[in-house]
């Protein structure tokens, strides 16, 4: 989009916060670069041009705007929504595989040559692996200075860069401020916003308070804890998401507790916990993390989790063109699919599930989680284990499942596929590819494939028509209730039919489409 300046434009002019992470305004006047629905007075046209990432936009000189934070925005929706390499190299960019495996190692894993995925990156997004990768170092230090009273030493290795030097220089550069300053001036607009005192006058000297983080400033900073916002496109409706993530909560790996939905997370240098509380324009987020170097995979498995960077607008603007489909969209718009953090664990849990009911489905899980999962410490709750891995699931004594003999055959041969890396899901996988493979395993048929490409792996378009609660839907809307009917009427929804999934699974009257009391 960053190629239409006209569009662009516009859309700079209105303020329109659909277009934050489409594309990023760098002004030619300040050397500044903005979200599209920065608050300031927009620039004139001549003195504006346009990236397709923050990355391009520093590597060209520009540096981040302090008012409207274009670090935060949403992330692309494009990435979600394609499967080719530049997609699937940058989920594994926001998953930190650059920091952790390097350049070439983010190219192993895409079966490319370090110098295809470069090619390809700067052809679209104007800079490559290296440097986007240090784009989201500095949001992550940003992050971390802020809500975190860790010291700056700390910060700069957790945030993935070398060393304290890089640190200081990146964080100087893209901010235009040191750590010091920029942790200083985030505590006093927290300060700022809060009541005045009796008498209305409110303390604006600094202090030694001054320097901590507006999380200490507020009470709410915990060693170990990070809390900050989540932000998402609008409108988003929470009902289906949440409640069905709490419905199916594995005992022990998840739960709902005081409004917000929690989890365990397995993480590549430790393990962490995550409370995940909607809010009217944002998802609150705290995490509690072993290791705080996990910060940014654990934050981008939350938004894929929760589907926070859809563009609602697109997809529910194709599904309201069906007239049968446009009273539900039009009921609650901005449904989401609800994803996981772990594609191997959401594979095995969907094969625990297969034709049983949703309790029976975590009564399983759960025996799994008791007996192969890592115990953790939960102090805030009634969590208990991590999921396990495949590793740990390959010791499993299949005679001791209480599951039929086939489905027994099932999970044991995927978990085998799983350990011995001949199945591999997750951010970087091929979608048809992995149709594929799943296919070819015993007792994989259509909808356990689909579901898992659907949640698992992100695939907007996977479809469900054999799905019992689809077709019943179907039927009651006057749409096609056969399989090869309603995929044919489906062609129309394409690329979005799986949050078509969503809106017909939210007619039928059932726990998931509810938040819990």
């Amino acid at each position: 989009m960053h190629a239409d300046t006209e569009r662009c434009v516009r859309a700079v002019r209105s303020k329109d916060a659909r277009f934050d992470g489409w594309f990023f305004t760098a002004v030619l006047t300040t050397r500044i670069y903005c979200r599209p629905s920065c608050p300031v007075v927009p620039p004139k046209a001549e003195n504006m041009t346009f990236y397709p990432s923050a990355a391009a936009c520093q590597q060209a000189g520009f540096r981040a705007c302090k008012r409207c934070r274009p670090d935060t925005s949403p992330g692309s929706p494009e990435w979600n929504a394609r499967a080719d390499t530049v997609a699937r190299a940058m989920r594994l960019i926001q998953d930190g595989v650059v920091d952790r495996e390097g350049v070439p190692g983010l190219a192993t894993r895409l079966g490319y040559s370090a110098r295809q995925i470069e090619r390809q990156l700067r052809a679209e997004l104007g800079a490559g692996p290296l440097a986007l990768a240090r784009a989201q170092r500095a949001q992550t230090a940003r992050l971390l200075i802020e809500t975190t009273g860790l010291p700056m030493a700390e910060i700069a290795f957790a945030s993935g860069f070398a060393s304290i030097r890089a640190f200081n220089d990146t964080v100087r550069e893209v901010f235009a401020l040191p750590p010091g300053e920029l942790r200083a001036r985030a505590a006093r607009s927290a300060r700022g916003s809060r009541a005045p005192r009796p008498g209305g006058q409110v303390r604006t000297s600094r202090s030694r308070t001054s320097e901590r983080p507006p999380a200490a400033a507020e009470g709410t900073l915990t060693p170990g804890v990070i809390c900050l916002r989540l932000p998402f496109r609008a409108p988003l409706t929470p009902d289906n998401l949440f409640g069905h993530l709490a419905a199916t909560a594995v005992p022990g790996v998840e739960e709902w507790r005081d409004g917000a939905y929690r989890r365990t997370l397995s993480l590549p240098y430790g393990h962490g916990i995550v409370a995940l509380t909607p809010r009217p324009d944002h998802i609150a987020c705290r995490l509690s993390l072993t290791d705080p170097r996990d910060l940014t995979v654990a934050i981008s498995g939350c938004r894929r989790m929760l589907d926070l960077d859809a563009d609602p607008v697109a997809v529910d603007g194709q599904l309201r063109a069906d007239p049968l489909l446009a009273p539900l969209v039009d009921k609650a718009p901005g449904r989401r699919v609800p994803r996981t953090v772990d594609a191997a664990e959401f594979a095995v849990r969907a094969v625990l599930g297969q034709q049983v009911s949703t309790a029976a489905a975590r009564t399983h899980a759960g025996r799994l989680v008791r007996a192969y999962g890592e115990p953790v410490d939960d102090p805030e709750g009634g969590l208990t284990h991590l999921f396990p891995s495949p590793a740990a699931l390959a010791a499993l004594d299949p005679e001791g499942l209480a599951l039929p003999r086939s489905r027994r055959t099932t999970l044991t041969t995927l978990v085998a596929a799983l350990a011995d890396g001949t199945l591999r899901l997750g951010p970087d996988s091929d979608w048809e590819e992995a149709r594929a493979r799943l296919t070819a395993l015993p007792g994989f048929g259509p909808w356990t494939v689909e579901v898992i490409v659907m949640r698992a792996l992100g695939d907007p378009d996977a479809f469900l028509p054999t799905d019992l609660g689809i077709r019943r839907a179907a039927e009651g809307l006057g749409l096609p209730s056969t399989p090869a009917a309603l995929t044919a009427r489906a062609a129309a929804w394409r690329p979005w039919r799986a949050y078509a999934v969503q809106y017909l699974w939210a007619t039928e009257d059932h726990a998931i489409n509810h938040l819990p009391s």
